[in-house]
């Protein structure tokens, strides 16, 4: 099977894919290209056989290197133009484990849109605002860390069955010819129906987070794109070791959850609610496998990693800095020498004063 590469049609150069253009670049003669017009100067490349899932599949197992982290196990995928210097988990060098197979090709892609320029500037003004971290944790060689990482993410459209009833009570007041009287009328509250729930992520991959993930969504889908290669030149992606199966118990609870919301925002009015019956059955499930943008970043300190991630797309950033606890003794020194000094200065005042 013929090669298919992302070449500059102009210079021969190899094309890496833009966040800010939302283009393939070529950084030696500048020129750009959408992915539909890269697509169609590949077609042979892309689109010469009759079945393009299978082409597609085909072309997604030729076209990336699967290497693995021998200390923590990750499995790290990147482009064939690509050398991956080390692990971004653990920071520690890894090594070429071969191919994947096109049943890793996901169906769906978000390129892009946040550069590794903005990240840094991102991810500098939220630990600006944090006092007690450690020195180096701010530094250029820490930032280099920074790493474009397309994360597997199981995306679930879910039909969730709700049935719900409860007693309603409406309490009312008021106060007459010297006495106070209540009204309490009583509702039998039914609500049943089947409540679609669409776009329900859970990443499909071990070493990351599912709390980070969850924290720096949401994704804008209206810019989903079908997948090609062409969005992870330049850039890392994850190989899922989290199957369907197992983020569906995540895909239930956040659909349950999204269901019991909106049979709550029905339920205005009353003044105290009794359920009597509250079930909400997952009745179908969508899924779709994409590739979701996010700039990766993890931090060694005192034996313990800390993970920090940007949304690529959005912005939005989450992690838990490490806390530099000899740095908070020496504030908190100070501040109780501040304290004391101004204590002995007040008494002095004082007695100053009396005499």
């Amino acid at each position: 099977m013929d090669v298919a590469e992302y070449k500059c049609p102009n210079c021969n150069a190899d094309l890496k894919f833009d966040p800010a253009t939302q283009k393939l670049s070529c950084e030696y003669c500048l020129s750009s290209f959408t992915v539909e017009e890269i697509k169609q100067i590949c077609a042979a490349a892309e689109n010469s056989i009759p079945k393009p899932e299978e082409t597609g599949q085909q072309e997604f197992a030729d076209h990336n290197k699967l290497y693995h982290c021998n200390s923590c196990g990750a499995d790290i995928m990147c482009d064939d133009q690509q050398t991956a210097l080390f692990c971004y988990y653990c920071h520690n060098p890894v090594i070429l484990a071969g191919k994947l197979t096109g049943s890793y090709k996901p169906n769906k892609v978000i390129g892009f849109k946040l550069t590794r320029d903005a990240a840094i500037d991102i991810f500098k003004k939220w630990v600006g605002k944090r006092m007690f971290v450690p020195s180096d944790f701010k530094s250029s060689q820490q930032l280099e860390k920074m790493t474009g990482l397309y994360v597997p993410f199981w995306v679930a459209d879910c039909r969730v069955d709700a049935d719900y009833s409860a007693i309603g009570k409406k309490i009312k007041t008021w106060t007459s010819g010297g006495y106070r009287y209540t009204q309490t009328d009583e509702f039998r509250i039914v609500r049943k129906g089947l409540i679609s729930v669409d776009g329900i992520p859970a990443d499909g991959e071990s070493k990351i987070d599912d709390l980070l993930m969850e924290s720096i969504e949401p994704y804008d889908y209206s810019e989903l794109k079908d997948f090609s290669m062409s969005y992870l030149s330049g850039f890392y992606a994850d190989k899922y070791d989290v199957d369907k199966a197992e983020v569906f118990p995540r895909i239930r609870q956040r659909a349950q959850l999204a269901g019991k919301n909106t049979v709550k925002e029905t339920l205005q009015g009353y003044n105290t609610i009794v359920p009597a019956v509250e079930n909400y059955n997952i009745h179908g499930t969508d899924w779709q496998y994409m590739m979701l943008p996010v700039w990766f970043m993890t931090y060694k300190y005192k034996g313990d990693m800390y993970e920090f991630a940007i949304n690529g797309q959005t912005g939005k950033i989450a992690g838990t800095p490490p806390l530099a606890r000899r740095k908070l003794r020496l504030f908190c020194a100070g501040i109780g020498a501040l304290l004391s000094g101004a204590m002995i200065l007040c008494t002095g005042l004082i007695g100053g004063i009396i005499k």
